[in-house]
């Protein structure tokens, strides 16, 4: 008969799983406060392809000296069509969700994207054979129908940009899908992977929509850059250390740092149903967080 966890197995488990959430909040912060808000302001301004491709070549910029101190690893990379496979789904990802951050408020972009967790579940299981308790598919269900509740489908109220951001969630839950199956690589190969490769595939379009840059414009541009990259960095290292499963409801609290800044910055204040999806959305995930604690 098999034993279960060592004492010791299950600490370095806890601890891992602290570590990844802390990763997973820094990288909150930086993305969904400070990168979405200089996002919505110069989306008014520049396409989504263009500030896409200035994003990824700021990041590679700011990371020429870990490719430098990592060099050696840049020659080992271990599964190379995998990482082409996670950021074609980044870029479209990421530029749907840029689009979708200039034609809806913040709060309604982010609440919709709260069904990524609930997607990321769904494929965690199904491509790598992870397990979700009941407990937590079951908060998972409540939280989604807190995502209806944001979305109104099949009223006066849905608006088209909702439909880009589920074009994000889809494309952005399989890219976190591969980061998960790529623990074993090398950060640093998939930081540069993802930046090159994001030049690479927004390239020719960024070069098809592109509007001169304001020399005042360049310093919140090289701003997404900058957090992004540190974003990503977060987001890489909580991944490899943690399950999907686990992490993926922590992006339900993301909706406090994007409905501050909506309000601060654009003047933004949440509809009726906007808040009162959210509350079901947090009350689900509390609620799912704190019976599975009581149940062990």
């Amino acid at each position: 008969m098999s034993e279960g966890p060592t004492p010791q197995a299950e600490t370095l488990a806890t601890s891992n799983t602290r570590a990844a959430v802390g990763w997973l909040l820094v990288d909150m912060v930086l993305v969904s406060g400070g990168m979405t808000a200089l996002v919505k302001a110069q989306g008014l301004t520049y396409p989504a392809f263009q500030l896409v491709f200035i994003r990824a070549m700021i990041g590679l910029a700011f990371i020429l000296p870990l490719i430098w101190h990592h060099r050696v690893a840049m020659t080992q990379i271990k599964h190379p069509w995998r990482n082409i496979f996670r950021i074609s789904c980044n870029a479209i990802a990421l530029t749907s969700n840029f689009l979708a951050i200039t034609m809806l408020p913040l709060a309604m972009v982010n609440a919709v994207g709260f069904s990524r967790p609930l997607v990321t579940m769904v494929m965690a299981v199904a491509f790598l054979g992870e397990i979700v308790s009941r407990i937590r598919w079951l908060g998972a269900v409540f939280a989604f129908v807190g995502v209806l509740i944001v979305m109104a489908p099949g009223t006066s109220s849905f608006e088209v940009g909702v439909l880009v951001v589920l074009v994000s969630v889809t494309f952005g839950s399989l890219a976190i899908i591969q980061t998960r199956a790529l623990r074993d690589e090398n950060t640093t190969v998939m930081m540069v992977f993802y930046t090159v490769g994001l030049a690479a595939i927004t390239a020719v379009p960024a070069v098809l929509t592109w509007q001169p840059v304001a020399t005042f414009d360049w310093p919140p541009l090289l701003g997404i850059g900058f957090l992004a990259q540190l974003g990503q960095y977060c987001f890489l290292r909580a991944y490899r250390i943690a399950d999907a499963s686990v992490l993926a409801p922590i992006g339900y609290l993301s909706i406090v740092c994007v409905t501050v800044t909506g309000y601060v910055f654009f003047d933004e204040v949440p509809e009726p149903r906007v808040v009162i999806g959210v509350v079901v959305i947090l009350v689900a995930l509390q609620g799912s967080a704190w019976t599975e604690r009581r149940w062990r």
